[in-house]
């Protein structure tokens, strides 16, 4: 059995295809492209992210229960360009939210006192607990994320990252999440702090519907 995480076939299981019997999909269009063998499972989610405590995630980032809560996490490595939008937009957010901002190593700015405002490089056991007390999800549009967001029920305002910089297929996984009702979406050439403000409004508004 082979897996394919992404909305098209990468070079290893390209590779592996001929010797499979089944090739499991995370997204339904995917299947059209690995043939007879495929079938539309969704991706595994590992069991700690449903044992999260939301009150533990608003202790660790000093959060209260005054705010709806957004987590922002840029994948991996953090994303330079959508820590520096978000930054640039942080007074508006904050005055209607508290974010907590996982920013990828060696991102995280001192110099920034803003209450309402958490910053990590990034979560490892403490990650389920942020989770929870998450009320939306801004993120980079990687399948296993994405797959994760939508498993704990979190709505999710995806920006992902540009055919310039990838192959394309976080657009095409945030392509298939927007369709099925799921996700926003904001494209990172058309992302602005004013953008960025606009479409978490428009996040939250929207929010019950995304997690129906």
């Amino acid at each position: 059995i082979a897996h394919e995480s992404d909305m098209t076939p990468g070079l290893a299981n390209k590779i592996a295809m001929p010797f499979a019997k089944k090739i499991c999909t995370t997204f339904p269009e995917t299947v059209k492209y690995v043939g007879k063998k495929g079938i539309h499972t969704g991706t595994p989610i590992r069991k700690e992210l449903f044992e999260g405590n939301a009150e533990k995630g608003r202790m660790l980032c000093g959060f209260d229960n005054e705010k709806p809560v957004i987590m922002m996490m840029g994948g991996s490595l953090g994303s330079q360009k959508i820590n520096k939008v978000l930054r640039a937009a942080l007074t508006e957010i904050t005055t209607g939210f508290q974010l907590v901002h996982i920013c990828g190593k060696g991102n995280v700015d001192k110099s920034i006192n803003i209450k309402g405002y958490k910053q990590f490089e990034y979560l490892s056991e403490e990650l389920p607990h942020v989770m929870a007390c998450a009320d939306m999800v801004i993120s980079r549009a990687g399948s296993n994320s994405i797959s994760e967001f939508l498993a704990l029920k979190k709505p999710a305002l995806l920006i992902p990252l540009s055919a310039k910089a990838s192959r394309g297929d976080q657009i095409l996984n945030a392509q298939s999440f927007e369709k099925q009702g799921y996700s926003l979406v904001l494209k990172e050439e058309e992302m602005t702090p004013e953008s960025l403000l606009k479409s978490i409004k428009e996040l939250y508004l929207a929010k019950d519907s995304l997690i129906s």
